[in-house]
């Protein structure tokens, strides 16, 4: 009797663990659909000069590499580059930025650059 009250109580003791993401709102999150990522694959979706640091970031995630650099003779504030290192060059197919090393820069919040 005392090794099924265990089982009941291990029960209960994961079935509340398993609630507690919808109870903490966590149920607003979406997982994707396989046809989704076949249809916009991650890293495929091109960023564009001008768009913000937020963007860039909602994109291709966060950088594997940010540097900042200072010329007064070239720029009048500080530069950052952020770089995305190359995950799958070895692929026969273009899968954006993880096909290759990125380089993108940035004057203030603005992408003004890219570069591979």
């Amino acid at each position: 009797m005392s090794i099924i009250s265990s089982l009941i109580k291990n029960l209960n003791f994961v079935l509340i663990l398993s609630a507690i993401p919808l109870i903490c709102g966590c149920n607003a999150l979406t997982i994707p659909s396989p046809d989704d990522i076949i249809k916009k694959p991650l890293g495929t979706e091109s960023v564009k000069i001008g768009m913000t640091k937020d963007r860039v970031e909602s994109l291709w995630g966060k950088p594997d590499q940010v540097t900042t650099v200072e010329s007064n003779e070239k720029w009048s504030s500080p530069r950052e580059i952020w770089t995305y290192d190359a995950r799958y060059g070895a692929i026969p197919v273009d899968a954006g930025y993880l096909s290759k090393t990125q380089k993108l820069y940035f004057d203030g919040d603005n992408l003004t650059e890219i570069s591979s």
